[in-house]
């Protein structure tokens, strides 16, 4: 939320009545001076004369009027001359010096021409043109000596001393004049404020609504302003009006000097003076060919082509090979030799064609058994290559060192068990070292990432940006209300209703309240920007209290306002509450709508929900119109964390008080409302509220576990060969190695975070638990040879499944432990835990799980029921334990004959593709961001916050212009390269954000940017400036018995000289702006300059970091965030060349670095660059995967390849899913997508290893091989064990946990399940890699053959 007072705050004390600085400033500067001051001099003819001369009345507020006088003008004493030629030197043209001057005006008239014009000057004396046409005819009025030819007096009054006195007069002036005045002027900003003079100085109309006719009305309007002494009309004719002729004073545009020694008006008060900007680039739109979506066409046709190409080859090898006829492949039919080889019936031939493959056993029918059943003996090619005999030779030492080690672990499982506990023991004690990071920033922004370092800048220099509590209120069941006006009706919200109005007012006095009587209030640690050093009191009404009510003084209204006047006119309406809200709405800086901590309150701030949809900001909003009332509260923030310990404690009764208060408000009002604290909060709660959530899911998918591990051949022996002991065993392994990783990195220090604590679990539980299937499986399907120990069984099913569990584990491993290259905190930590996690659940697996399975086979084959194992049960009919499960059988009849049909495997191929190209023409489309709503459980306050906030916010957050590096602010050049105002450089930083402000629709600047340099300019240029006698220390500017500062000042640009810079510039930065002082810096830039002072001499040896506060556009959408924070860059980085380019033609040595700076950087800056870091981690993680792969498959390029493009179809379909589903890429996201990697590897090295490691003929009978053999146990051991776990997620509370867990973890097991099991095998069928030679003459070597046996899985027989 906006720093709002850095935005506005310009006075403190008010005069009389709560009369603020601004005001009176403006109103005796643009309209008391108006009626009393000179102009410059006019031949004056004998037939004209004075209207007046002297001051001879003064009424109640202390307002003087003039003594009519229609004689000639009078001799002006030599003190009055020094005024008059000070303002109005044209008096003085064509006169000798020293000779008398005659006027109509005397000194006591021209002190108040001095006085209130230097009033006046501190906004206008920007624009030195819109000064002095302004000041021509104020001394033409006040002064000239021709008064009777353009002014009529038409009303004098007598007072109680019997002098008569003007009360009314006409001015007559020319169409051209006022217009040309007006167009001088209406672009003169006030930098503290970011505003324009003329929203000061147009009344109730601001500078959106003014116009010349408007303006002149307004500075003479009596009734309307209580500073105009009398009324004044302005009367407007180009052309003589009976007696009188209009006054016509010459005009100087404000882009063109009135001298030779003085410049034009800068670019940023005069719009005519800015060099022609380049033009908007048009809008990046999408990618179109002939009208439509151009990837979308892109990829049909490379759909298209590819297929055609794909299918021709298939024909033209089935027409050669005299199999299948084009046919026969469009009606599925032909002989079916995988489903007759499966089914039972023995072959002497294989077909070949598209099944065949260059391999030793081509045409070799020693390769099958016979019909007869009698064994061929075969022809090996013995002609291997190094790569080939390598990799037979790894594989063979990794079966042979796996074997050992299984017969070891299962030959002592009690001591492995007991290691294995210790270590569990010694690793897991460092979890209450383990520290949870929940805050956002150190979340999501690596702390080197430039947000990160440009916040820490800003923290330690500024402080941190002010803590924000805010409460939105909606009106609801009431009407729009219609007010009639002298203007016609007007339609107000519902939300101006009175009783409306004063249910919230209450609410306010409640909040303010809150912790007063244990003296802990909201004024002890509230932003109060105008508090008084010289005060210890602290007082509520000082805060900074952003609401409606502060147009009303925070008083309670009747229903005719006692404080608004109703008009003279007796055809107007009464002026109500509506009309004083309209009239400050349009004028947040009117006398009468000053808040009660001395400034103003922004009604785009105090309102929300008058903008339609899609619509900004403009110049003239309808806040009339508005649905909701906003109240925001500022508090104090501290880079020092410790000195926030009172707010976090109020925040807390806030955020208590309001939960109770929504309880019990009345019907026509709904509520939403925050605190700083609370987003951290209810993370955290959120969190916690899905705990059972999590903790059902995993349940879950323990039970499946347990029970599907085991087997069901008879009833009676159903608790026997049940594996629920084992299958828990498994699982309290996979969690064993989750706490071990935990623990090790809390030795380590690297802090965890939610994800990790809900995440990695479980991803180690879909990769630990496919291991466990296929080890028990196989060991289940692999039948004990004679003479073999149950511990030799299980090191020989160890020694076949070892190596592709080696493959796997150590594949995720590493594609985690790149993954850890990250910048992102959130996504480093979660691959570090993951890859530690799954390492070690390896290790584990390998050990402690071996050990358990050679009990529970121990206890198996002693009849011993499960779980209760001391129990004995029923013995075995036999001695075969071998089994075939259902799915295993369902794989082996049905779906692998059915998958490697040659029609289905085409259609397979040509389906994937087109799935495949229709997720890559989506992927451009996928929105990048993240919602803030989803971060928050559905039942959370802020979440209703973040809604309203969407709803009903109309203006951005501010932004710094941050300039770093110490500069000589005192050096003329050296300010002409930030300032805005004459004198200074056309590509100052000032000027650059002013003109990104006039495009914020692509620069997402909404406003100028303040200036302290520009303020403190003007506010030298006044009387401010005050100083105590008695030790030369700053004395605040409406303290009296202080000595006023000899401030010296620069003969051409009237700056203070170099000392007088160096020595004020403190003073300027302490001083709150007042009645006779609007341009005090302490209020809106007390925080904002850094600088080193000289504590001997008291001067500023040269200031430091500094800023210059601007505002951003309305935005609603994460693109539009992080969209803005790319322009707020490019503006920057634009100025920071420009300064350091002026710097090097000035011969400095010295360099300044400018950055843009706002509350949501750090959070929306990984979106510049998400898709490149998601590029990066995920083709990290694959190449990883490659390299593993291609050294623990036997340096076989090709699995390795089949491997790497099946994981990366999964991620891109996943990605499709994303469009498709509404999930956008974000860093939870990318955390998902990075798992996915890791889970897709256990969809697929499985199956490739099996298929390479196979000795069958043709492609197809070794994916059959394969596919029957492994298929089953990735099925059941991650598709299955997911699916229900994952089903409850969609339960949980937190709409996170919905979209980015439950969605993308769905996808990804479905996927995963969907291209390993039917996109796979078809994909080896036709490019798989060829037999390795080197293995089969090893196997001839040692008398190995190769059979049929539907007993065996995976023996070792038939593995390299």
């Amino acid at each position: 939320m906006a720093r709002f007072c850095d935005l506005m705050i310009r006075a403190k004390h008010r005069y009389k009545s709560n009369i603020s600085a601004q005001y009176f400033f403006i109103w005796i500067a643009a309209l008391f001076v108006v009626t009393w001051l000179g102009s410059c001099p006019v031949s004056a003819e004998e037939d004209y004369h004075c209207i007046w001369y002297g001051q001879c009345n003064t009424d109640p507020l202390g307002r003087k009027q003039n003594c009519p006088y229609t004689g000639p003008s009078k001799p002006l004493d030599g003190e009055g001359q020094e005024i008059l030629k000070k303002w109005c030197p044209k008096f003085f043209e064509d006169k000798a010096p020293g000779s008398s001057i005659t006027t109509c005006c005397n000194k006591q008239q021209l002190d108040a021409l001095d006085r209130n014009i230097e009033l006046a000057a501190n906004f206008l004396q920007r624009c030195p043109s819109c000064m002095q046409n302004l000041v021509r005819h104020l001394c033409q009025i006040t002064c000239g000596v021709d008064q009777s030819r353009y002014m009529n007096v038409t009303q004098v009054e007598v007072n109680d001393e019997g002098k008569e006195f003007v009360l009314g007069v006409d001015m007559y002036v020319t169409q051209k004049y006022i217009e040309g005045t007006f167009n001088s002027c209406i672009q003169v900003s006030v930098p503290s404020t970011g505003q324009l003079a003329l929203d000061l100085m147009c009344g109730e109309w601001g500078a959106s609504r003014c116009s010349p006719q408007k303006w002149f009305t307004y500075m003479g309007d009596a009734e309307g302003n209580p500073f105009v002494p009398f009324q004044m009309t302005y009367v407007v004719s180009d052309t003589p009006v009976e007696e009188f002729v209009p006054l016509d004073p010459e005009i100087t545009p404000c882009s063109k000097a009135l001298s030779s020694d003085v410049p034009p008006c800068s670019c940023v008060d005069c719009e005519a003076s800015c060099p022609v900007p380049p033009p908007v680039p048009p809008k990046k739109g999408p990618f179109l060919i002939c009208g439509m979506n151009g990837y979308v066409v892109i990829m049909a046709i490379v759909f298209v082509i590819g297929t055609l190409l794909f299918l021709g080859v298939l024909y033209m090898q089935w027409k050669c090979s005299d199999h299948y006829s084009i046919s026969s492949l469009v009606r599925g039919e032909g002989v079916d030799p995988v489903g007759q080889r499966l089914a039972g019936l023995n072959q002497s031939r294989i077909a070949l064609g598209a099944d065949e493959e260059d391999s030793p056993l081509r045409s070799k029918r020693s390769s099958v058994v016979s019909a007869e059943g009698a064994n061929i003996p075969r022809q090996i090619d013995s002609s291997a290559t190094f790569l080939e005999r390598l990799g037979a030779e790894t594989d063979r030492k990794l079966e042979q060192f796996f074997r050992w080690w299984g017969t070891y672990c299962a030959s002592n499982p009690w001591l492995v068990l007991f290691l294995g506990l210790c270590v569990v023991v010694g690793l897991g004690h460092g979890i209450k070292y383990m520290k949870v990071t929940t805050d956002p920033v150190e979340l999501w922004a690596s702390p080197t990432s430039r947000s990160r370092v440009e916040r820490e800048y800003f923290d330690s220099h500024f402080e941190p940006f002010y803590r924000t509590e805010q409460v939105i209120i909606r009106a609801v069941g009431l009407p729009n209300i219609i007010h009639n006006t002298s203007d016609g009706p007007i339609q107000f919200g519902p939300v101006f209703h009175k009783e409306f109005l004063l249910e919230v007012q209450k609410l306010q006095k409640q909040i303010e309240f809150l912790g007063q009587v244990e003296g802990k209030g909201l004024d002890k640690i509230c932003y109060a920007p105008l508090r008084s050093q010289f005060y210890s009191e602290t007082n509520v009404k000082e805060c900074v209290i952003q609401s409606i009510w502060g147009y009303f003084t925070n008083t309670e209204f009747e229903e005719e306002p006692e404080d608004l006047e109703d008009s003279d006119d007796p055809d107007a309406e009464p002026a109500t509450y509506l009309d004083h809200f309209k009239k400050c709405s349009q004028n947040p800086y009117n006398i009468d709508c000053l808040a009660s901590y001395g400034g103003p309150v922004d009604p785009a701030i105090a309102v929300g929900g008058f903008l339609e949809p899609g619509e900004q900001l403009d110049s003239q909003p309808k806040y009339e119109r508005a649905t909701a009332i906003i109240l925001t509260f500022l508090i104090n923030n501290y880079h020092n964390k410790t000195k926030l310990a009172p707010a976090l404690e109020w925040e807390k009764k806030f955020i208590e008080f309001m939960e109770s208060w929504t309880e019990n408000h009345t019907e026509f009002m709904d509520v939403a409302f925050t605190s700083e604290r609370s987003i951290e909060d209810e993370l955290d709660r959120g969190s916690h509220s899905d705990v059972m959530t999590i903790l059902v899911s995993y349940v879950i998918m323990f039970a499946y576990i347990a029970i599907s591990l085991g087997q069901m051949r008879s009833c009676s022996r159903l608790l026997i060969d049940s594996k629920i002991t084992l299958g828990l065993g498994g699982v309290i392994i996979v969690l064993a190695s989750v706490v071990c990783s935990v623990g090790l990195f809390g030795f380590v220090g690297v802090p965890a975070t939610l994800i990790i604590i809900e995440v990695i679990p479980f991803l180690v539980l879909a990769v630990g638990v496919d291991n466990i299937f296929i080890l028990v499986q196989t060991h289940q399907r692999e039948a004990r040879q004679h003479n073999e120990s149950h511990a030799e069984h299980i090191g020989r099913t160890l020694g076949q499944v070892g190596p592709s569990m080696l493959l796997t584990s150590l594949s995720e491993s590493c594609c985690f432990f790149l993954g850890s290259l990250s910048d992102m905190p959130a996504v480093r930590a979660f691959a570090l835990y993951a890859g530690m996690a799954l390492l070690i659940d390896f290790i584990f697996q390998i050990t402690c799980f071996v050990s358990l399975l050679a009990l529970d086979t121990l206890r198996q084959a002693a009849n011993r029921l499960d779980v209760c194992c001391f129990v004995q049960g029923a013995k075995a009919e036999s001695n075969d334990i071998t089994s075939e499960g259902i799915l295993y059988k369902f794989f082996k009849v049905l779906y692998v004959p059915c998958l490697m049909n040659k029609s289905v495997r085409a259609g397979v191929m040509v389906f994937f593709f087109g799935w495949l190209c229709t997720s890559i023409a989506v992927l451009p489309s996928i929105e990048i961001g993240l919602d803030q709503e989803l971060s928050m459980p559905e039942d959370s306050f802020v979440l209703k916050y973040f809604k309203f906030l969407k709803n009903y916010l109309s203006i951005g957050p501010p932004v710094y212009f941050v300039v770093e590096g110490e500069l000589d602010y005192s050096d003329y050049d050296i300010q002409n390269t930030v300032c805005g105002a004459q004198y200074c450089n056309s590509s100052s930083l000032v000027t650059q954000v002013y003109m990104a402000s006039k495009i914020p629709r692509s620069s997402f600047i909404a406003r100028p940017s303040s200036s302290w340099l520009d303020d403190y300019f003007d506010w030298s240029a006044s009387a401010c400036c005050q100083y105590y006698a008695q030790n030369g220390s700053f004395c605040p500017n409406d303290f009296i018995n202080c000595a006023k500062c000899s401030i010296g000042k620069d003969e051409v640009t009237k700056r203070p000289n170099i000392t007088s810079f160096k020595k004020y510039l403190t003073f300027f930065l302490k001083d709150n702006p007042t009645t006779s002082c609007s341009k005090g810096g302490h209020g809106a830039y007390g925080q904002a300059v850094n600088y080193n002072e000289d504590v001997k001499t008291g001067l500023v040896n040269s200031v430091g970091a500094n800023y210059f506060m601007a505002f951003h556009s309305l935005m609603k959408t994460s693109a539009d965030y992080y969209e803005a924070l790319r322009s707020a860059r490019k503006i920057s980085a634009n100025i920071t060349d420009f300064m350091n380019n002026r710097l090097k033609e000035l011969n400095s040595n010295k360099t300044v670095n400018v950055f843009p700076y706002s509350i949501f950087y750090v959070f929306y800056e990984q979106y510049l660059t998400m898709w490149p870091d998601t590029l990066f981690s995920l083709g990290v993680s694959l190449a990883a995967i490659f390299v593993v792969t291609f050294i623990l498959m036997g340096f076989d390029f090709i699995s390795s390849l089949v491997v790497i493009i099946t994981i990366s179809m999964i991620i891109i379909n996943i990605g499709g899913l994303m469009y498709w589903w509404n999930i956008s890429l974000n860093a939870v996201s990318l955390v998902n997508l990075v798992m996915a990697v890791g889970i897709a590897v256990e969809f697929c090295s499985h199956l490739v290893h099996s298929f390479a490691v196979s000795v069958e003929e043709t492609r197809v009978s070794r994916v059959t091989d394969a596919l029957v053999n492994m298929g089953s146990s990735v099925f059941s051991g991650i598709t299955l064990t997911k699916f229900g776990g994952i089903l409850v997620l969609g339960l949980a509370k937190s709409q996170i946990f919905k979209v980015f867990y439950f969605r993308m973890y769905l996808g990804i097991v479905l996927f995963g399940a969907a291209h390993g099991l039917v996109f796979l095998p078809v994909l080896l069928s036709y490019m798989g890699s060829p037999i390795n030679k080197a293995k089969l003459v090893y196997r001839e070597k040692h008398g190995f053959r190769v059979q049929e046996n539907p007993a065996c899985a995976e023996t070792a027989l038939n593995r390299g």
